[in-house]
């Protein structure tokens, strides 16, 4: 290989990605893609995975409910992973506190916490080989809150929890498991989600969605989070059972 030139960092590698067909999980396949790795992308819609596997020859596709129990089981008998990314979730219900009913404050806790404590107990389970890599994708609502989004910020804190409490688990079991987790920083205004907060937001500040966007702090994009995902999974052992910020920066560990 020609000096300067870098080795796929993925190369020889299975990389399984949940919640892929849009938004972080889109970039983190592109990306894994592009650094050689065999990639597996779930999602719970065909379509979608089919405009995918069409933009990246070579990636493989299986749509399924990733909240359902056998989720797991139907994904690792189809590509076991060396690394799995968890990173989909429910679009919260965006309404002041008191317009939340239960069953709107609680959507992320049944889709995005209930995904992740699935695949981590299946992970730790199975168990997954020793040097597999498992990356939950929280948020930055989990450090700074969300007051319009119910029960969001408290689910992805919980994401950044089970990243914890499943590397424990998996030291104690001597598994060789490394689990944990990245937290966007901030609104990335390009996703569904995103888009979703930027006018629940800027609607309750009574300005337009091109002026809020304007007056954010710079923020980190989905190419930054997918970047975050190649660089953890390729040095996990430090990372193990911790929490990372993500920025356009890049990673810093979560205080």
């Amino acid at each position: 290989m020609n000096e300067g030139i870098k080795a796929p960092r993925f190369h020889d590698k299975n990389v399984v990605v949940i919640g892929a067909s849009r938004g972080l999980g889109r970039a983190i396949v592109a990306a894994a893609h592009a650094e050689g790795a065999r990639v597996l992308a779930v999602a719970r819609s065909a379509e979608p995975l089919k405009q995918l596997a069409a933009e990246f020859p070579g990636v493989r596709i299986l749509a399924l409910d990733a909240t359902s129990e056998d989720a797991p089981a139907q994904v690792f008998e189809t590509l076991a992973p060396d690394v799995l990314v968890v990173c989909a979730g429910a679009i919260p219900h965006m309404a002041p506190l008191v317009e939340q009913n239960w069953e709107q404050f609680s959507r992320n806790w049944n889709s995005d916490v209930k995904m992740s404590l699935l695949f981590s107990q299946a992970a730790l389970t199975t168990p997954l080989p020793a040097g597999t890599t498992v990356i939950l994708i929280s948020s930055g609502a989990a450090v700074n809150g969300s007051p319009l989004s119910g029960g969001y910020a408290g689910a992805k804190r919980m994401q950044m929890f089970l990243a914890n409490y499943a590397q424990k688990e998996a030291d104690r079991l001597q598994l060789g498991l490394r689990f944990l987790a990245l937290v966007p920083g901030g609104i990335i205004p390009t996703t569904d989600l995103g888009k979703v907060a930027v006018e629940a937001y800027a609607s309750s500040l009574g300005i337009s969605t091109a002026d809020f966007i304007e007056n954010r702090e710079v923020k980190p994009t989905a190419e930054d989070v997918a970047n975050a995902v190649v660089e953890c999974a390729s040095n996990p052992q430090e990372r193990a059972g911790k929490a990372f910020l993500v920025s356009g920066a890049g990673v810093k560990l979560v205080s």
